[in-house]
């Protein structure tokens, strides 16, 4: 286990912006309670509540990897009518304590979903 520190931060605050998620013409995810997780060099990445994504267009899958500064990520595959995007999901269902907020998160890959929308808060 890797701690974020000045050479590898990791930031995590309440997104700015409403985001939904799409994929094959559903709405997969639509919330005003994202975290926005930026670390180091990357681009920020949304973490979804579980209770504001359509858990029923999702199918848990064998996938796994490790983040030596996040911990163990689970994925899932969603399968939106004949749509399917394998793996297009992950989540860390046990995180470690320096990133604890994004438990009971999905986090999604923007090129496996047709689109990751950032609408106002307010829409």
């Amino acid at each position: 286990m890797k701690t974020p520190d000045n050479s590898h931060p990791i930031t995590i605050t309440p997104a700015e912006h409403r985001v939904r998620i799409t994929h094959g013409g559903q709405v997969i995810a639509d919330t005003r309670r994202a975290l926005a997780l930026k670390e180091a060099s990357y681009p920020v990445v949304h973490y979804i509540p579980r209770e504001d994504v359509d858990m029923s267009l999702l199918n848990r899958t064998e996938h796994s990897t490790h983040c030596p500064y996040k911990g163990d990520a689970a994925y899932y595959t969603i399968e939106a009518g004949d749509h399917t995007a394998a793996n297009a999901i992950w989540t860390y269902e046990a995180p470690f304590s320096a990133v604890a907020e994004i438990e009971g998160h999905l986090a999604f890959y923007p090129q496996r979903v047709d689109s990751i929308a950032l609408l106002p808060l307010k829409d």
